[in-house]
């Protein structure tokens, strides 16, 4: 680092030491002036913000990292700036409205070293450190801010599918889980632990799959299945798949798929009365299995 790289650097940390709340104040304007920038966030929370980024920039600044890692490597300020991102995320800003706020800091670092220096090759190190520090700020923004928003899709995309899969308690020590659609891996893995929690928190000995609305069934399926009915076994409790309609009974017998050790039932009800024969409980009204 030259003499004036250095000279260029204290200055920086200078600024951001006795006049940031100046900067702070600044910036926080200049986001709720321009439009766009700060929309969704709240003065308050901005300024917030603000006040987490300098006091985390200092710190990096003063902590002797090159400044090409300073953002990259210094922990507290890349996670105020992931911080920064994610909850602009959850408040709905765009990625690319959260990197130009934080670029947006640019101008204001810029304005206050320019009333602190006259040195025209001071000032312009200064610049170029500036860029680079918070260039590197609104690419790691823009990141962990795509990566925020992903989190929340899988997050809810899991959801989703937990609400397209309920488990359902049809008796005592019952339980039936009745499938809709299509039935791929990640469906299977949602059902397969829903399921096997029930068991345990409602201490089931029966659980049944009703497949009526599946509208159809391959060896992915069926393999599918018949991983849910043995993670099933291994929890101590019986299994019944019920909704076997001709054509899938028909496409099953194709495939060379065997169900002979799982008890199938046509319909729902006749899997409920079975169900309730298994745990010893009273016979069910003819009529009244799905209605209790």
């Amino acid at each position: 680092m030259t003499a004036t790289e250095s000279a260029a650097r204290e200055r920086l940390t200078s600024a951001l030491r006795d006049h940031d709340q100046d900067i702070a104040d600044r910036w926080v304007r200049l986001q709720i002036e321009q439009e766009g920038l700060g929309a969704g966030i709240g003065e308050d929370e901005l300024r917030g913000e603000a006040d987490a980024l300098l006091a985390a920039l200092l710190a990096g600044l003063e902590s002797g990292l090159p400044v090409s890692r300073v953002v990259t490597s210094h922990a507290e300020l890349r996670g105020t700036i992931t911080e920064l991102s994610m909850r602009r995320a959850r408040a709905g800003v765009t990625p690319t409205a959260t990197s130009l706020a934080v670029l947006a800091l640019k101008e204001v670092l810029l304005e206050v070293l320019q009333r602190a220096t006259r040195d025209a090759e001071e000032l312009f190190e200064a610049a170029v450190l500036i860029n680079r520090l918070l260039d590197a700020a609104g690419v790691l923004s823009f990141d962990a801010y795509v990566s925020s928003r992903e989190e929340i899709i899988s997050r809810q995309s899991r959801q989703l599918l937990e609400m397209s899969t309920p488990v359902v308690r049809l008796w005592r020590h019952v339980l039936a889980v009745p499938l809709i659609g299509t039935l791929d891996t990640t469906r299977t893995q949602v059902v397969m632990e829903s399921l096997l929690q029930a068991i345990q928190a409602d201490e089931a000995k029966v659980a049944i799959i009703d497949i009526t609305g599946v509208a159809a069934v391959d060896t992915s399926v069926a393999q599918h299945l018949m991983q849910t009915v043995a993670a099933v076994r291994l929890m101590g409790a019986d299994c019944v798949i019920s909704g076997i309609r001709p054509p899938i009974a028909q496409t099953i017998a194709q495939l060379g798929v065997d169900l002979s050790e799982i008890l199938t039932r046509a319909t729902l009800a006749d899997a409920l009365t079975e169900a309730v024969k298994i745990t010893g409980q009273p016979a069910l009204p003819t009529g009244d299995a799905v209605r209790r």
